[in-house]
């Protein structure tokens, strides 16, 4: 039978992207396998994670069950060895094809992005990208927007349906739009790694995951790219994601900038953390894209987020209000951070922040 995206009786099932580089899978791919089951669940359908390289470890496909799925689709071939466009856009929409699935995840890392539009377009159906929350079940996303959103939800009418809906950030992040895909099948979705938490391992619902190994149909003449040389950047970038404390500066910074990251990097260094920024700090080239935190950068979920200078936008608040401890200074009083914040100080960063490297590393230092 000829595969037909608008028929979507005839799709079950979600699926996750498992992205491995050199062997090793993304931890991007853990967190999308846990939010799949929840989908899954309320679907009432089979978790599938698919895994494509050459050597595939079958342990490693196993630990994928131990984060949800129910099965690993396994495409080993030699020539998915190293990420090219052209062969895992050709192997996954083959497996798509024959497999239908009524919903696809994929990470918005560099090869998720590059990778994700592709199969949707070969497969003629939609692409939600960067996606920061997803729901299938109408109830759990009510709760949601009641949550996020001014939106009068109670006496707001909504469609009743198991379609996806794809939350994602809309101009520039002044917006958050959801988006649904209800003609076409898989309903495909970019999710931001970091956005979704990842469940505790199940070590005995790994073993119990089931392996299909599929019968790759590949050739090089598939690929019309000569893969010469592989490069990686020399360059470090921060990891926010994986940080346990993140120290980030705001546009309070703006009298001094220079001194201003200098404070939070001494901060940094003393909590054993990193040091992250707003997207207008960001914005001014005053630090890197990669400290960016936000509904524009990345999310964070830090034991310990320190706010400097930082007013509270909800752009960035979604960035980083799932902290455990949120700690903010600003001189405004009324900031909205305050209302987030486990602890609040109203003052200049630039006196506050100083104090506060001095008064925990003197705490350390007095423990020992």
């Amino acid at each position: 039978m000829a595969y037909n995206s608008k028929d979507t009786a005839a799709f079950q099932g979600v699926w996750v992207f498992c992205e491995q580089r050199d062997g090793v899978i993304l931890g991007t791919g853990y967190q999308l396998l846990s939010e799949g089951r929840k989908l899954a669940d309320d679907l009432g359908v089979e978790l599938c994670g698919v895994l494509l390289g050459s050597g595939v470890n079958e342990q490693y496909a196993k630990a994928l069950g131990g984060y949800g799925a129910d099965k690993v689709y396994i495409c080993d071939h030699e020539l998915l060895k190293d990420y090219t466009t052209d062969a895992y856009t050709k192997v996954l929409c083959d497996l798509v094809e024959d497999k239908k699935p009524e919903v696809f995840l994929i990470g918005a890392t560099n090869i998720g992005r590059d990778l994700g539009p592709r199969v949707a377009a070969r497969l003629h159906t939609g692409l939600t990208a960067d996606c920061t929350h997803l729901d299938v079940d109408v109830e759990k996303y009510k709760a949601f927007l009641k949550t996020t959103s001014t939106i009068d939800v109670d006496n707001t009418p909504f469609e009743d349906t198991k379609n996806l809906k794809m939350t994602r950030p809309a101009f520039g992040g002044h917006l958050m739009a959801t988006i649904v895909c209800p003609d076409y099948r898989p309903q495909m979705s970019t999710v931001r790694p970091g956005v979704m938490q990842t469940q505790a391992f199940d070590e005995a619902k790994s073993q119990q995951t089931v392996l299909e190994h599929i019968d790759v149909q590949l050739s090089r003449e598939d690929i019309h790219v000569d893969l010469v040389e592989i490069k990686k950047s020399a360059k470090k970038l921060v990891d926010l994601i994986g940080a346990d404390v993140v120290v980030a500066v705001g546009r309070g910074i703006s009298s001094n900038p220079t001194r201003g990251i200098e404070i939070a990097e001494e901060l940094a260094n003393v909590l054993g953390g990193v040091v992250g920024a707003s997207r207008a700090v960001v914005d001014a080239g005053w630090i890197g894209v990669d400290h960016q935190v936000g509904q524009t950068g990345k999310t964070v979920h830090p034991k310990i987020y320190v706010a400097l200078g930082i007013s509270g936008a909800i752009q960035h608040l979604a960035g980083m209000q799932d902290s455990e401890c949120i700690i903010s200074v600003n001189k405004n009083g009324s900031a909205p951070i305050f209302d987030a914040s486990t602890y609040g100080i109203t003052g200049d960063l630039f006196k506050v922040g100083p104090m506060l490297a001095e008064a925990i590393k003197g705490f350390k230092e007095g423990t020992k």
